[in-house]
């Protein structure tokens, strides 16, 4: 780290991103206001309210973002790793002595103020994450160093899924973004799309089905990368040709009851070695990671009731609807139903400000928390959602820029964890609004109530600001 001692006052900032941040928390105080709204309210400054509330947290947030930018940023290298255990320490206090708020023991309560220290964990876990993978020796391509990255994330997601908070556990997800820009092995990410793709194709095609995906998907991604259509078709035709003829001879001349999916699975292991051997020679390396691939898969199908089992009733519930195996309006689909009418019924210019009737009348569940998005499309319809959405996308798009013309590592890193994880936030909360997305409660940032997330998604933004002051003094900004 340099430690320049650049400030904000020197014209180094970067105004359009501090100016975006700002019109986000106008427009979201205006939406959180409207959420709450009733006619007997006399003040926008009643502070037994939400709205009130959350005048407070934006007060206190811009105080910190002050002190933030004032910070020499050599302390923020310093300090990572005592961030990281001291936000660890609080994550695992919440286990004896924390509340449970709709249903996750997530939240620690002093007073009249409750903290929920999984929201700073995100940041904990930025700047932890940056100084880790910022030292000389590190490389992506190391086992040890890929294993280190992988238990500073898996530590706090493994004490999230003990507090029963499976959605802020989901967001740290966002940290693949990072990786990939570092270089992360590509197949990480084929494999990880492959998990979400069987995991959803689990409820609707049968294991056979699925293993017949597996087998095609492995097979031609190996052709098509290696060019060996010849022998991904014998393969294949022998896989066929021999599952067949042992299905149709063990079912009808010996009468036996065989499931076609584990004869196939049966043959198609049997004959990966000594086809694959035969077929592609020199390239044994190549098959060898698709053969991984492929077994992989396979074993994922077989635990994925398991792991469906082990949710929470209402996270199956949501997920069973979302992929509209199940309908139940009343119940379990409720929420996103009324959300998607609120959001339709704004149409193209919106009811106008307090004009919302979904919103006013309580329709909307969580409307000034998980669900605030529903005041934006009904009382500013599309046209305004499209703007929300335009701000959003060019804070992220910002934070790219940023982490781009980083001179270090440290700071490059941290601009694309914290750009990760605002991209993902709102993708998934806008998401789960118009029903695309399971709803799994996390907050829009700066535009949901609640005052830890709104003091961590500050604090976020502004450590990537001060680190961009300190970057490079001369640069020009744009």
């Amino acid at each position: 780290m340099t430690g320049k001692h650049s400030s904000i006052f020197n014209g180094r900032a970067d105004w359009w991103t501090i100016g975006i941040y700002l019109v986000l928390v106008v427009l979201g105080w205006f939406n959180l206001y409207a959420a709450v709204y009733d006619d007997t309210h006399t003040t926008a400054f009643d502070f037994a309210q939400n709205y009130g509330k959350q005048i407070m947290w934006i007060g206190l947030s811009l105080a910190v973002a002050l002190v933030i930018m004032l910070i020499d940023d050599k302390y923020y290298h310093i300090l990572a790793y005592p961030i990281y255990g001291v936000a660890l320490v609080l994550m695992l206090s919440t286990l004896p002595f924390g509340r449970v708020i709709n249903g996750a023991r997530a939240w620690l309560v002093f007073g009249p103020v409750a903290i929920q220290p999984t929201e700073f964990m995100k940041f904990a876990v930025s700047l932890a994450l940056a100084r880790f993978m910022s030292h000389y020796s590190f490389s992506l391509n190391k086992l040890k160093d890929l294993a280190g990255v992988g238990l500073m994330i898996a530590v706090p997601v493994g004490v999230m899924f003990m507090q029963h908070d499976v959605g802020s556990a989901v967001v740290y997800a966002s940290f693949l973004f990072m990786l990939y820009r570092e270089g992360l092995n590509r197949w990480i990410y084929i494999a990880v799309g492959m998990i979400v793709v069987l995991f959803i194709g689990s409820f609707w095609i049968t294991d056979a089905g699925l293993l017949i995906f597996i087998l095609l998907g492995c097979t031609f991604g190996f052709a098509v990368q290696y060019r060996a259509w010849k022998g991904t078709t014998i393969y294949l035709a022998a896989v066929a040709l021999i599952s067949i003829l042992a299905f149709i001879a063990l079912r009808f001349l010996f009468s036996l009851e065989v499931s076609y999916y584990w004869l196939l699975l049966g043959t198609a292991v049997l004959s990966l070695p000594v086809v694959g051997m035969l077929a592609y020679g020199k390239r044994l390396r190549g098959y060898g990671i698709y053969l991984a691939l492929f077994i992989a898969s396979v074993l994922f199908v077989s635990v994925t009731d398991v792991v469906f089992d082990h949710l929470d009733l209402h996270q199956q519930k949501r997920i069973l609807d979302l992929l509209g195996i199940e309908s139940d309006l009343r119940n379990w689909g409720y929420n996103v139903n009324q959300s998607k009418i609120a959001i339709g019924s704004g149409g193209w210019f919106g009811k106008g400000f307090l004009e919302g009737t979904q919103t006013k009348f309580n329709f909307v569940p969580e409307q000034s928390t998980d669900f605030i998005f529903c005041t934006v499309g009904e009382e500013w319809g599309f046209a305004g959602s499209l703007v929300v959405l335009a701000l959003f996308c060019g804070l992220v798009l910002r934070l790219v820029k940023m982490g781009e013309r980083q001179g270090e590592p440290f700071s490059r890193i941290y601009c694309y964890c914290v750009a990760g994880i605002f991209f993902l936030h709102v993708l998934i909360n806008i998401g789960m609004t118009i029903g695309l997305m399971p709803v799994i409660g996390i907050p829009l940032p700066f535009f949901s109530y609640g005052g830890s997330s709104f003091l961590a998604f500050t604090v976020l933004l502004f450590v990537a600001l001060r680190l961009d002051v300190g970057s490079s003094i001369n640069e020009p900004r744009a």
